[in-house]
């Protein structure tokens, strides 16, 4: 009885506390709560390190991040040599081996990690000492061999390889290019070129010129107490060689005159990646420093912003839009709208960016967006203040950045002083569309014709041609030639004759396709099974089963363990003419194929034949010489997205009296696969428990 009388109360009250509130009045807001954030311990080695120390003893764990602020240096004709030190750090000592360096500290269930400037370490704060004698050790003494560098040059070398079709890292790296220059350290790039003028006294020199303790800080968050920290780091940095890094310089980047676009060709892009940007002179310790990234925010900083609600929820253009405004003590840093469209709108994507951009510098924006901007930034801050290493990295920007003591502690007051005139003028300041430069990464067959008829100012935006490594370019060409008499019929009728002749074709009932490559460690295999009506490929990794594609009759599915997941409708359908025991005989039956011209493929003419699809849209290119097949390229698009998928053909070989492509190079993700044939087995017995 008591409970209830309680709760009978506590309902009154509610009622008529809720009585009293008008909540059709919005409350004031109250005043910013205080700032309290204990400054970490610090002490400096003879040599120049600097040491931060939060102490918090919540949890038995230690994490040690040591940080190199050197200015950007531009690696020039050795473009890659930063990477390959980096990677080249934390194998070992010169008194421990990597193997017994790593085997030690998975014992210990640690975590060491290097970069060509940078450290980090974590354990139990019971394995502290060791594990920072560790990182100390293969920091100062590191362990280079012609060995470990000759693999971590090639295994370099197969990720740039990989990304030379990969459109987003072309874009990365043109618009850097073309921002900064590219003997500028933001603008140069690594290629397979500079990575291989890289050498072993190359490594040996930048580590010794860079990796020095005159700008290093080293930071120590947890369960430790200042004097054992003191002892431990003075014992094993102390050897440390006091040196100062070379000072380098290097010319200022400028901005376009007027406002361009430039663009590069990739053929086998799906969609454009499309860049409005600009360079910026921005610091931390700027007076509008906050107001100008509360301005990006309002502009393209989330999912809220501008630009995502006007070309992704009101246009359907896309599945994001963002902005981005950088900051650099050391020079110039640039701003950036960016966004990839399908290539149909990639000039009304261009359109919006730039009226979103130019709106938000000459219309004062809204109270109600700046204080969903605010409230977002004070949340942030406010949960980013649970971390210990918030504290830690707060004091290191006050230490790096030239920032005033309290720059932290008067946060929250400063953002909310923040006024509508205060973002107005940092758009004002820091985006431009007069000056802007606007990249675009996509296939010019189907986009060049728009890009050159969109109006800026009165007049057409002009535009210019790049490659994919930012060097300028002729406008390419696109012009369809096929000759008189040849079409989709000829090209396979010759497809067939290379192969082995329609008569030998038309014989075989079956055929067993083996394919075998390695990727990220692992063996990869593909395994292909096809009839006239049948069709299956199984994926294995190290010779386990991975995922599996059928098609028997009207049953169109993926296989994962035992699961069957039948593919959409509308794909079953437009995968329907490609089953057969070669492609091919399905596209001469289909009177959707077209062919639409020729292409370079590896430096020779091949005509391309296309079949679209509702969902899945296939391309099919030979020879014009050989009439071989050598590429096929799929674009697959579902739920507004599209995904590219290609495998290129070569090296045919002979098996009782058919050709089949020794060779086949496809994508398995962003990375480029080489797999070798195995085995080519024609009129194959098989079974209907193969196609279950």
């Amino acid at each position: 009885m008591k409970k209830l009388y309680f709760t009978i109360i506590i309902a009154l009250m509610v009622i008529t506390l809720s009585a009293q509130v008008d909540r059709s009045v919005t409350p004031e807001p109250g005043p910013a709560p205080e700032i309290n954030l204990n400054d970490p311990e610090r002490f400096e080695l003879p040599n120049g390190l600097k040491v931060l120390i939060v102490e918090n003893h919540k949890l038995p764990r230690v994490s040690i991040q040591l940080t190199i602020d050197n200015p950007p240096v531009a690696e020039g004709d050795k473009a890659g040599v930063s990477i390959l030190t980096g990677s080249l750090l934390g194998n070992g000592s010169k008194t421990i081996s990597k193997d017994d360096f790593n085997e030690e500290v998975d014992f210990l269930g640690a975590r060491i990690n290097f970069g060509f400037q940078s450290a980090f370490a974590s354990s139990l704060s019971k394995y502290f000492p060791r594990i920072l004698e560790l990182m100390a050790d293969a920091a100062i003494n590191p362990n280079f061999t012609q060995e470990e560098f000759d693999k971590e040059k090639a295994k370099l070398i197969t990720a740039l390889k990989s990304e030379e079709k990969d459109v987003s890292a072309i874009a990365s790296r043109v618009q850097n290019a073309l921002a900064y220059g590219v003997n500028h350290p933001n603008g140069e790039f690594a290629t397979e070129e500079t990575v291989n003028n890289v050498t072993m006294a190359d490594i040996e020199r930048f580590y010794r010129e860079l990796f020095v303790p005159a700008n290093a800080y080293l930071v120590v968050i947890g369960d430790v107490k200042f004097d054992e920290v003191k002892e431990l780091v003075s014992k094993n940095f102390d050897d440390w060689v006091k040196a100062s890094p070379p000072s380098l310089g290097y010319s200022d980047p400028l901005d376009v005159q007027y406002t361009q676009i430039n663009f590069v060709d990739v053929p086998n892009a799906v969609q454009s990646e499309v860049t409005v940007e600009n360079l910026v002179n921005l610091k931390m310790k700027d007076e509008d420093y906050l107001s100008a990234k509360i301005t990006n925010f309002i502009l393209g900083g989330a999912s809220v912003s501008r630009l995502e609600q006007n070309l992704r929820e009101d246009k359907a253009f896309t599945y994001y839009s963002r902005s981005r405004l950088g900051d650099n003590k050391y020079g110039a840093s640039t701003f950036k709208a960016f966004t990839s469209v399908r290539n149909i709108v990639t000039d009304s994507a261009i359109v919006e960016l730039l009226g979103e951009i130019d709106k938000i510098i000459t219309d004062p924006i809204s109270e109600e967006e700046l204080e969903i901007a605010k409230s977002v930034y004070v949340g942030s801050f406010v949960l980013a203040l649970e971390k210990p290493s918030t504290i830690a990295r707060y004091a290191l920007n006050i230490e790096t950045e030239g920032l005033p003591p309290d720059f932290y502690k008067t946060y929250l007051e400063r953002i909310n002083a923040i006024t509508v005139e205060d973002v107005q003028k940092a758009a004002q300041k820091y985006f431009q569309i007069k000056n802007a430069r606007i990249v675009v990464v996509g296939k010019g067959s189907d986009v060049i014709e728009s890009l050159e008829k969109i109006p800026f100012n009165g007049r057409m935006l002009p535009v210019s041609y790049y490659d994919k490594y930012a060097k300028a370019v002729e406008k390419p060409k696109y012009d369809i030639v096929i000759p008189e008499g040849v079409n989709v019929q000829s090209v396979l009728d010759a497809y067939f004759e290379a192969i082995g002749g329609k008569t030998a074709v038309d014989k075989i009932q079956s055929l067993k396709l083996v394919y075998e490559g390695s990727a990220m460690g692992s063996s990869i295999k593909t395994e292909e099974k096809r009839t006239a009506d049948k069709y299956v490929q199984t994926t294995f990794m190290n010779d386990a089963p991975m995922m599996g594609v059928i098609a028997k009759g009207d049953e169109l599915f993926m296989k994962q363990g035992g699961n069957k997941v039948p593919l959409p409708p509308e794909m079953q359908q437009d995968m329907k003419s490609t089953i057969g025991i070669f492609p091919e005989q399905g596209i001469a039956l289909s009177n959707k194929a077209k062919l639409t011209g020729t292409e370079d493929v590896d430096g020779k003419a091949a005509y391309k034949i296309e079949v679209p699809g509702s969902t899945v849209k296939a391309t099919y290119f030979y020879d014009v010489e050989s009439g071989l097949k050598v590429k096929e390229a799929t674009v697959i698009t579902m739920n507004g997205q599209s995904q590219n998928q290609e495998v290129n053909y070569k090296d045919y070989q002979e098996v009782d009296g058919i050709k089949f492509p020794s060779v086949r190079v496809g994508s398995m993700g962003p990375q480029m696969i080489e797999t070798k044939l195995l085995e080519a087995v024609i009129n194959v017995e098989v079974s209907e428990e193969d196609f279950n």
